[in-house]
């Protein structure tokens, strides 16, 4: 897929791995919107073509709002990245209802939200790429609420990919092993345990976008990541 001149959007764009990838899209040509829960989080200079959005995606109407306002800032949508996330940590015992339903609100209700008003605006072979990452192909201890609502996500994106094919739409599952994004260290519940050091998120978004401009890509698991 020729990413010079398309217009793609950036859900949860104002996390590190999330704002290399837009680094990257805007370096190769793309017209970006970027949204996030915060406009303030998403504003630098790499950033000053792009259309930045405000939204909550646990909120299907923002989801709605999201598209909309990229078709009006640049007439089409060729693509949607969604790179929003929480993390939790915790054994199950420790977890509260709280916790389990902010994860599963974030990391699979919100991708639910933004496929089904991106299926209404996406260009015929346009691709909905959606990071869930290396969790969903194997639990841990102490991650399991965690680890269950990614694995829905990518359980998701194999069903809809299957869907979306008959419409000429790509879906991307993208499962990238753990990277030096911080994450860890905002976690909504518990504290991170001691992880190996992670990979880079410059070099994990390389071969993101390799994926997505690579329209024969349609998964990306966590041994691609090398």
């Amino acid at each position: 897929m020729e990413l010079n001149g398309s217009s793609i959007v950036v859900a949860g764009a104002s996390g590190v791995l999330r704002s290399e990838i837009s680094l990257r899209l805007a370096a190769m040509g793309a017209h970006l919107t970027l949204s996030g829960r915060s406009v303030d989080r998403l504003r630098r200079p790499e950033f000053e073509d792009a259309h930045l959005v405000a939204a909550d995606l646990r909120d299907p109407a923002a989801s709605k709002g999201l598209l909309d306002a990229a078709l009006a800032a640049h007439g089409r949508v060729d693509m949607v990245v969604n790179a929003a996330g929480v993390v939790a940590f915790g054994s199950v015992d420790e977890l509260d209802s709280d916790t389990l339903e902010e994860l599963f609100m974030t990391n699979v209700f919100a991708a639910v939200f933004l496929s089904q008003a991106t299926l209404s605006v996406l260009s015929e072979g346009g691709t909905i790429a959606h990071i869930s990452g290396v969790i969903a192909e194997q639990n841990f201890p102490g991650m399991a609420a965690y680890g269950a609502s990614k694995a829905a996500l990518r359980s998701f994106n194999e069903g809809f990919g299957r869907e979306a094919r008959r419409r000429k739409i790509r879906v991307l599952d993208i499962r990238p092993p753990h990277t030096e994004t911080g994450l860890v260290n905002r976690a909504i519940a518990g504290t991170a345990p001691a992880f190996p050091e992670g990979l880079s998120p410059s070099s994990v978004a390389e071969v993101i976008v390799g994926a997505l401009a690579d329209p024969t890509v349609r998964d990306v698991p966590a041994d691609r990541f090398g």
